[in-house]
């Protein structure tokens, strides 16, 4: 197992609003929405814009589990497998070419605010984890940040 951990993002919102939001995955389809304000859009890589637009249009959120495509390894679904309520969501892969389980931590740094993180521990081999090392890192970071973007009301 290859384990990526993001750098800790702090959001501004309570620990228990941004458990609420992650714990039930239909909260999270509001990417959709955002994928057109232009702070988000300016962290997208120049020219990506529209792939990037593509595949979150093409994503499909349940209560527990969330799918579409990723990128060139085609697409991937993952489910909760355990939530520690407002510290912990726990998730695995169902759906993947490359087995893997993913959480996302809140911890509170204050009344009003939080600060997340998320770790993936991916099932790879020695070669698939030379190919995958820097797309997983890179791919576990901006899932953060996406995470520290979203409005937790």
């Amino acid at each position: 197992m290859a384990k990526y951990e993001s750098q800790i993002k702090q959001v501004p919102y309570s620990q228990s609003a941004v458990y609420a939001k992650v714990a039930d995955l239909t909260n999270l389809a509001v990417i959709k929405e955002r994928i057109n304000d232009p702070k988000v859009q300016e962290q997208i890589p120049a020219g990506k814009i529209d792939e990037v637009r593509k595949a979150i249009e093409q994503m499909d959120f349940t209560t527990d589990t969330v799918s579409g495509p990723a990128g060139p390894i085609g697409n991937i679904a993952v489910q909760i497998v355990e939530r520690e309520p407002e510290k912990c969501v726990k998730f695995a892969s169902t759906s993947s070419p490359v087995s893997f389980k993913l959480w996302i931590q809140v911890l509170p740094t204050s009344e009003t605010s939080s600060k997340i993180k998320v770790t993936i521990d991916a099932d790879l081999n020695f070669f698939m984890k030379q190919i995958l090392e820097k797309p997983l890192k890179h791919g576990v970071d901006k899932f953060a940040d996406m995470l520290a973007m979203i409005p937790y009301e």
